[in-house]
């Protein structure tokens, strides 16, 4: 009977060896928590503007793009197996942004593009987070955070000149 607690213990301790010490589980919650808590700026500003891809849309794709390169910075794969992964990642990514682009009978009726927009580089972001590049995470994300609001104000001001 000893045994085979023994064999279940040695098991689980081989399924669970992917984090082999604190500091390693530390730097994966790390990446993963910028990423989900970076997304979630972005989808708060989304959601805050009534667009269908919200806080929580926005989180789970930084989150899983972050998962997708970490996981095979774990497996150790090779650099070039890396930008594979990454381009099936922004097509993935590409095809769930094209979800929220609806358009209207007329040729400018087309709503949801920068949500698009918005959900390809939340993709950008994770993956930036999960491969450790942290600061420059938060720099595109702030940038992006401009971009959606201070833009839109800027150029009000410019159609509310011209009228």
């Amino acid at each position: 009977m000893d045994s085979w607690w023994q064999e279940v213990a040695n098991t689980l301790q081989a399924e669970f060896s992917d984090l082999p010490d604190a500091g390693a589980a530390t730097r994966i919650l790390l990446r993963l928590s910028v990423a989900a808590l970076l997304g979630g700026v972005l989808g708060f500003e989304r959601e805050q503007q009534g667009k269908s891809a919200g806080l929580r849309t926005h989180m789970l794709v930084a989150l899983g793009a972050a998962m997708f390169v970490l996981i095979p910075q774990q497996a150790g794969v090779s650099p070039g197996d890396l930008t594979r992964v990454l381009q099936g990642l922004v097509a993935g990514v590409g095809f769930l942004g094209a979800g929220t682009i609806m358009k209207g009978h007329g040729e400018e009726e087309v709503t949801g593009l920068t949500t698009a927009a918005g959900i390809w580089l939340t993709a950008a972001i994770g993956v930036a987070a999960g491969m450790g590049r942290e600061s420059t995470a938060v720099l595109s994300t702030l940038l992006a955070l401009v971009i959606l609001t201070v833009i839109p104000k800027c150029a009000g001001l410019f159609e509310h000149r011209r009228n």
